[in-house]
Formats: structure tokens, sequence, C-alpha cells
């Protein structure tokens, strides 16, 4: 009965992300339809990542005196009531309730999938928690293709109105799909008091990082991912423009079709490898899958066939699904109070990343090539990534040879990774 309620989640969790999908395009141009100005876009999209930012630093506190359910459906209808007001709006104040929009949107969806994340282990079995992580992955690029591929048909047939009406439904239909958990309406005295005391003093929550070498790396890491990631999505339209004036949007399209497919497809073996091994893909996947990532984003810029960039693109999404999965697995054995503030400092640490590479991409991007500056982007995630696998071997090889081996995984010390043993 949990899974299957999960599995309503994550249906409402991929419809509400078809309908983000759908006005990352439908609202970036209307930014600029309403204010002529591309300075509007570039702002409108900060006031989003900072909004972002700011809602990870807050999260945990956020999530120490109200329950994840709560804070889950109530980030879903502040969003649709965001948009709503967009709907609504009159002339003159078209302007200042984009930015609005913009500042809710990115607020909203940090605290909720903080919130998500750090409750999947209360929402499944013990040992199921890679299988959750895949199917909400799953979920999630299966909605970017769909929102994607539909927003020029729903903007240009449709209009404005009717995209921001749709993503304000999907937003609604995943509000009642988190009314259906049965998840704790309220924090538990106990787990109130840990998360109270930890939300004061946030310092704390950064020591207990500190003490585990390969969480406080791995949250470093996808910081550094978040800005190679930011050089792809701003190095993209770029290059696709110089390979077809006339039709740019056409490898655009293509290459997220494919990295999602491949994202999708990889679900499926890692769940078949988890099935039959009884182990999760681990910290030593994440930082393996980071390194193929980043160098097969790189691969993407330079100038292949496009059979060769169908094939790179596919292994690009493959080994980002990977990373997702075993990211979120292995900060999700951590326990509930330190899970909290670890998806909270994660999420503002990525809203960073992100934030700063659009801004130094965008400058690079009018001097150096593409190639060059997704190559610099993307190979600093691949030095740290390697920097990352030889800290788990190490932790691993101590293990291994018994210098402080223990079965209390990162949070406490171990010598584990991190990856929960199902069945064990």
């Amino acid at each position: 009965m949990k899974e299957n309620r999960y599995r309503v989640l994550v249906a409402g969790y991929a419809v509400s992300s078809y309908g983000t999908f759908l006005n990352v395009v439908a609202l970036n141009l209307y930014v600029y339809a309403v204010t002529d100005r591309a300075l509007a876009v570039g702002v409108f999209m900060a006031v989003r990542l900072a909004a972002g930012f700011l809602a990870g630093l807050v999260a945990a506190t956020v999530l120490s005196r109200w329950a994840a359910k709560p804070v889950m459906l109530w980030a879903n209808v502040v969003q649709a009531a965001a948009l709503l007001l967009l709907v609504c709006a009159p002339d003159g104040m078209r302007t200042a309730s984009l930015f609005v929009v913009s500042a809710v949107i990115g607020g909203a969806s940090t605290l909720f999938m903080v919130a998500f994340r750090s409750s999947i282990p209360d929402m499944v079995e013990e040992g199921r928690h890679t299988w959750a992580n895949s199917l909400m992955v799953s979920g999630r690029s299966l909605a970017m293709v769909a929102g994607f591929a539909s927003s020029g048909v729903v903007v240009s047939l449709l209009g404005y109105t009717v995209a921001f009406l749709v993503d304000m439904v999907s937003f609604l239909v995943c509000a009642a799909t988190v009314a259906l958990l049965q998840l704790p309406t309220r924090v538990r005295p106990k787990e109130k008091e840990e998360a109270k005391t930890g939300g004061r003093r946030l310092p704390a929550s950064l020591v207990a990082l500190g003490a585990a070498p390969v969480i406080a790396l791995m949250v470093a890491l996808r910081g550094i991912d978040a800005l190679g990631s930011s050089s792809h999505n701003a190095a993209l339209p770029v290059y696709s423009s110089n390979l077809d004036t006339e039709n740019p949007a056409v490898f655009v399209s293509v290459f997220w079709c494919v990295w999602a497919l491949g994202n999708v497809l990889v679900q499926q073996v890692v769940q078949r490898y988890v099935k039959k091994s009884g182990r999760s893909v681990g910290a030593l996947g994440f930082g393996l899958g980071t390194i193929a990532m980043s160098a097969t984003f790189i691969l993407a810029f330079a100038g292949f066939p496009w059979v060769a960039v169908v094939v790179i693109a596919l292994l690009a999404g493959a080994a980002d699904g990977v990373t997702e999965v075993s990211y979120s697995s292995h900060l999700q054995t951590l326990p509930a109070g330190l899970r909290t503030h670890a998806f909270g400092l994660s999420a503002t640490v990525e809203n960073l990343g992100f934030g700063v590479g659009m801004i130094a991409v965008a400058a690079a991007l009018d001097v150096f090539s593409p190639l060059a500056v997704v190559g610099v982007a993307h190979g600093l995630a691949i030095v740290v990534a390697v920097a990352f696998v030889v800290q788990v071997l190490r932790q691993r090889s101590r293990g291994r040879n018994g210098e402080g081996v223990g079965d209390d995984g990162p949070a406490r010390g171990g010598s584990r990774d991190g990856a929960e043993v199902s069945g064990s």
C-alpha cells in the first residue's frame, strides 16, 4: 500500500514536472514578449535561482517546524496561486507579477524537493530507496520530454494563458497526490527537538557533514556539477545555431529527447542491478557517473556526426540518471535530522553553482567557443569527481583492512560508503 501511494505521488510529481518544463519555455518567451528586453530574461532566471538558494538555506528550519506532507502540499498550492495571479494580473502589473511568479516558483519548488527527497525513507520500505529514487527520476525525465516537445505547440497554437493554466492545474494535481500520502502531518516531538537544535545551530550541521568526508565532498561535487550543467545549458542554443542557422531548435530538441531516453532506460538497469545484487549504486557510482556524464557532455560539442551525437546524448542521459539516483540514495542513509540539513544544503549549493555558472558561461561564450567553455566547466567537474572517487576507494580500503570498520554509515564515521544494503 505504501508503494502504491508512492507511485501515485510520483505520477503527480511527473504531471507537475511536465507543467514546469512547459513553462520553462513559455515563461521565458513571455518575459521577453512583455518587456522586449533580453536582459529581463536573465534577471527572471536570476530571481528564480536566488529564491531557490535562499529556500535551501531555510529548508531544514521549515521542516523542523512543519512536517514534510504539509510543506509539499502547500508548496504546490502556492505555485498554482502564483500562476493564477499572473493570469489575472492587469496589463500594468504583468511585469511585476512575472517576477513574483519567478521568486515563488524558485523557492517553493526547492522546498518541495528537499521535503520530497528527505522523506523518501519514510514513504517506502527499508531497502527500497534506490527503487523509489529511480522511479522519481524516470517520471521527471519523461515529463521533461513531453514538456519541451509540446511547449512550442501549446504556446503557438493556444497562447501563453493556456500554458500558464496548464501549469497551474499540474501543481494542483501534484498537491492532490500529496494529500493521499500517509505521512505525519505534524513533526513528532522527538524529531522536532532534534531538528530544532540543528535549525538553530546551522554550523553544527556543517560540522556533522565535515565529520563525513564522503558526504561533504559529495555535496561539493554536486555544486561543481551544477556549474557544469549551466555550461551545456547555455552553450547548446549557441552550438545549435552554428550548426543550422535556419532551424537551430532541431539539435537542442533531439539532444534533450535522446538524453531523457537514456535517463529513463538506465533506471531499468539500476533497478535490476539493485534487485539482483541487493545493493544500491552507492557513492562510487555517483563519482564514476559524474565523470562519465561530464565527459559525454564535452564530446557532444566536439562536432561529431549526428549518429555519434545521438549515442553521446544517450550515454549522457544514462550517466546523469545514475548520478541522480545514487546521490539521493546516499544522502538518504543519513539520520532524519541530518538528512534534512544535507538536502537543504545541497539545494543551496546546486542553485549557487548553477547561478554563478550561468553568469560566467554567458560572458565566456562571447569570447570562446562552446566546446572550450563546456570543456573547462565539465573538466573541473571531472577533476573533483576523480578526487571524490579516490576518497571513496580509500575509505573502502580502510574498511577492508579493519580500520574504523563499522556499520553506522558515513554520518557516524563508519567505513561503508553509505549505500543501503537491502535484506541486511
